[in-house]
């Protein structure tokens, strides 16, 4: 039987600490006028001392299993998309496992930058399709404020911190992830990277002292390639679902900065109606800001089974996507859920 991998459940979680474009001015030089003018940032939320990756992927899990109807342990996969893990090694998605109990389930993390969230998508529902898992979850974090070099105003104004999770099931519905579209380049010209700290420039009190560790991005470049690939990727995403843009209920795009969105929407002909943005309240939070968004924007609007959503990435890598997803059923997928298991248990009992 085919299945498609819909998503069941949804959850994120963002920082008590705000950091205002007021705040900032305190640490650098720039105000809130330009930064807003040049970002659409108002402020973003920054992690506690004691907040991780892990710890903020772990609160976002937790509420899309309660979402989903599910327990920790009824999932068979955990990947975690971060630019910013809690350690080299462990994964980040094993110490999410570990904080969930999901002991039942494998668990991986995926680096793909800000276009993570899509490349996560991609994977799970591929693995849902060819029946490797049934249950699988996936965690988007970004603790990106420990890597700001907060002397550089080009950088430190932009980025947030956050973590955002969804649940995917298998469905027989006509729904669920239709279409994706990854793409890549070798970012050989250092247009955003954090160079330091992998096992090319290991750590060293040079490193440190260049603030190799930190973001750098060198930002017209990313501009101009991020609004070209994020409108091809989107394009090719909708041709193969059979779709246009007028059949979107929203299009949720990585909150990168507000002259990137805007050029984007311009290209695709996406409405104001359509178009969510939330990058004033958070800044860019990486690999996170689609999956928070689409929280939001569940929380404040009722979805039908039907409604269809675009989301569109670049980030890091450098890479970029797009993903077209059929809001399903719901309870439908819990009831199909509900009939496997039982056959399950049937079948381990004879």
């Amino acid at each position: 039987m085919d299945y498609n991998a819909a998503v069941t459940g949804w959850g994120w979680y963002s920082p008590a600490q705000v950091l205002s474009n007021h705040d900032l001015e305190k640490l650098v030089d720039t105000n809130d006028e330009w930064i807003h003018s040049r970002t659409g940032i108002r402020e973003r939320r920054i992690a506690a001392p004691g907040e991780t990756t892990s710890s903020m992927g772990t609160i976002a899990a937790r509420q899309a299993l309660e979402e989903a109807g599910l327990s920790a342990q009824d999932l068979d996969l955990i990947i975690c998309t971060t630019t910013t893990p809690d350690h080299l090694v462990p994964a980040t998605a094993c110490l999410i496992q570990s904080n969930l109990g999901a002991d039942r389930a494998a668990a991986f993390d995926l680096n793909t930058a800000c276009s993570g969230f899509i490349y996560a998508l991609a994977t799970g529902s591929q693995f849902i399709q060819a029946g490797g898992a049934k249950r699988i979850l996936i965690v988007a974090g970004e603790t990106l404020s420990r890597f700001m070099n907060w002397e550089d105003r080009a950088t430190c104004i932009l980025f947030g911190d956050g973590a955002a999770a969804v649940v995917l099931e298998p469905t027989t519905q006509s729904a669920g992830v239709l279409t994706t579209v990854l793409g890549s380049r070798g970012d050989v010209e250092q247009a955003l990277m954090i160079e330091a700290g992998g096992c090319a420039r290991p750590a060293s009190a040079e490193t440190i002292a260049e603030k190799a560790h930190c973001v750098r991005m060198r930002g017209n470049e990313v501009f101009k390639m991020a609004v070209r690939c994020m409108s091809q990727a989107a394009q090719e995403a909708l041709a193969k679902a059979g779709l246009s843009i007028s059949d979107m209920r929203a299009v949720i795009p990585h909150q990168a900065n507000h002259r990137i969105l805007t050029a984007t929407q311009e290209a695709l002909g996406v409405s104001d109606q359509q178009m969510y943005i939330n990058i004033d309240r958070y800044g860019n939070t990486g690999a996170s800001s689609i999956p928070i968004a689409l929280g939001e924007y569940l929380q404040a609007n009722a979805v039908d089974a039907g409604d269809h959503f675009l989301f569109v990435a670049f980030g890091g890598g450098l890479t970029w996507g797009a993903a077209v997803l059929r809001w399903a059923d719901i309870p439908a997928v819990k009831m199909e859920r509900l009939q496997r298991m039982l056959k399950d248990k049937l079948a381990l009992t004879g």
